[in-house]
């Protein structure tokens, strides 16, 4: 059995998306075997997550204002950017999805995180994602501070995964009234995989062959 503080730590770290127990535990002794200030730069780090990071008020992306760049309000420098082609939405599941996307360069319009997907035998995690919050914005972008956006379109840009799927399907019949265009990335993702993994070549041809 660890100790008491040894074994809190493993319980948090447990917490964290696919850590279980063992890999927690490796966590706990390798930060013991860390010099203290190695330690406190940790903590720190951890601390100033709270202190200066934001989260977009349009499309729940996390970002960290800069003085220096312009960078003021609620807004994300993607949702800040009025180059961006405000008539496309792209629907993602998780914030590492945004970045794999715009690596590719090729999508020039706004985003918005679900924060998670619908599993089929699961229902009620249809009520942890932000539906709400989405047909909110699409309905009035300029409540939340997107002043000239008129979405056109609407991408669902998911996992070809069970879940992916599922919220895919979900998402059509909950978006259908509001008369838009939605389209899903094209061929080019195999089934069962996961957008955060996925090279950029092979994204790039999902989003042009999207229908």
């Amino acid at each position: 059995m660890y100790s008491p503080t040894i074994q809190k730590l493993i319980d948090l770290f447990s917490k964290f998306p696919t850590v279980g127990p063992r890999t927690a535990s490796r966590f706990v002794f390798y930060l013991m075997r860390l010099p203290k200030e190695e330690i406190k730069d940790f903590l720190n780090s951890i601390l100033n997550l709270k202190k200066t990071i934001k989260i977009c008020s349009f499309c729940f992306n996390p970002f960290e204002p800069s003085a220096s760049l312009g960078q003021k309000g609620e807004l994300c420098p993607i949702c800040q950017d009025v180059t961006r082609n405000r008539s496309l939405i792209c629907l993602i599941e998780k914030e590492s999805d945004l970045i794999s996307i715009e690596k590719t360069k090729k999508y020039k319009g706004l985003y918005f995180i679900l924060g998670g997907l619908v599993s089929v035998l699961k229902k009620e995690k249809i009520k942890k994602l932000r539906i709400k919050e989405l047909e909110e914005r699409i309905k009035a972008p300029q409540k939340f501070g997107i002043l000239d956006a008129s979405f056109k379109e609407i991408i669902l840009a998911l996992n070809q995964t069970t879940e992916g799927q599922a919220t895919t399907l979900y998402l059509k019949r909950s978006l259908a009234p509001f008369g838009k265009k939605i389209s899903q990335l094209g061929r080019g993702l195999p089934v069962g995989a996961e957008l955060e993994y996925a090279d950029e070549e092979t994204l790039v041809s999902a989003l042009e062959g999207r229908k």
